[in-house]
């Protein structure tokens, strides 16, 4: 499921008519909805979760959905922008942005239908945002010129990753951002973080707005090292044979990793809002939920459905003997700013 190339937001219409980039239509009484989200859960080939989930849900409705692509700060950017003229109906971010969006004020409440078999910490207590697909934050790289992957966050500084290893932007791309998040836990605070992604700095290749298109140059040995998430990158193994998940470790040895997930909430003033209430109650539907590991590579958000399905198998071999931490994700959407402009200053020093 490849996620967008650098440029121009990507604006696809999942379901077949023209969708212009300013938005779709206004009328309350369409039958229709916009959904602004997260790269990632999307095929090329019309094959991934979100293909089938939109088809599905015009063939139950009746409701089409127009569909806008790019990386969460620019879905939540849009939203900002567009605030005196709503185009969106539902946006779905990767943390923190998803709490940003709520805290400048363009979400409203709403608790989809299965909401309350959404665990605690995977959704707003307000009621404003919820996860509907689960996910973790990794790191890949190339299976064919790495014989087995580096162990720690220190190994990634060997100079054989020269010009060979690079992550996403924090601040811009969700998966960039969790950079930030777990070497912050893992190194035990901010200060000791920045330190060391300072003296990764002359290894790394560079910015990337796009955390989707590291994969390619990785499977191709462009890379050696790159960021990912667990579901964007286990749902592109079928076609990118050559590169692999891991979890570097930090000062105390273990590999750790973090719940990265897509949260999907309802925008306020949606120009369609009766029918984007529809499509979260659908998006947390048990049917739906069931396709989360086979169609999207990823863990469902209800913790009633548990799959069984080869995904879900592969999956949890690939999460096991990893420790995962929760982030304090109101503490990062305070402090985002200043986080990374920590990282700015500590890479280009």
């Amino acid at each position: 499921m490849p996620r967008r190339s650098p440029g121009p937001i990507a604006v696809v219409l999942a379901l077949g008519a023209s969708l212009t980039a300013c938005g779709g239509g206004t009328d309350p009484d369409a039958k229709e909805i916009t959904v602004y989200s997260a790269d990632g859960l999307r095929a090329e080939d019309g094959s991934g979760f979100y293909d089938r989930v939109f088809r599905d849900f015009e063939k139950r409705t009746g409701v089409k959905v127009k569909y806008v692509e790019g990386g969460s700060g620019e879905m939540v950017q849009r939203l900002a922008r567009e605030r005196s003229n709503t185009k969106a109906d539902v946006i779905v971010t990767l943390p923190p942005f998803i709490q940003q969006a709520d805290g400048k004020g363009l979400l409203q409440e709403y608790r989809p239908q299965g909401s309350d078999k959404v665990a605690a910490g995977d959704k707003d207590p307000a009621g404003k945002w919820t996860s509907v697909v689960n996910n973790y934050f990794c790191f890949i790289y190339n299976t064919k010129q790495l014989k087995s992957p580096p162990k720690t966050w220190n190994d990634l500084l060997d100079a054989k990753f020269k010009g060979k290893l690079q992550y996403s932007t924090p601040g811009v791309a969700g998966d960039g951002t969790a950079v930030l998040v777990k070497a912050m836990h893992d190194f035990g605070g901010k200060d000791a973080a920045m330190d060391f992604l300072g003296k990764l700095q002359k290894n790394n290749v560079g910015p990337s707005s796009s955390t989707g298109q590291l994969a390619p140059k990785t499977d191709k040995g462009e890379l050696l090292v790159a960021n990912g998430d667990v579901q964007m990158n286990f749902a592109r193994m079928t076609t990118l044979r050559d590169q692999g998940i891991f979890f570097p470790a930090g000062a105390a040895g273990k590999p750790t990793t973090f719940s990265l997930p897509y949260a999907a909430g309802l925008v306020r003033k949606a120009p369609h809002s009766g029918n984007a209430k529809k499509f979260l109650d659908f998006l947390l539907s048990e049917d739906v939920q069931r396709q989360v590991s086979s169609a999207a590579g990823g863990f469902a958000a209800r913790t009633d459905v548990k799959a069984t399905d080869r995904n879900a198998a592969a999956l949890a071999e690939i999460m096991k003997g990893t420790e995962i931490f929760r982030p304090d994700w109101a503490d990062i959407d305070r402090n985002l700013t200043s986080y990374v402009d920590a990282w700015k200053a500590a890479t280009t020093g």
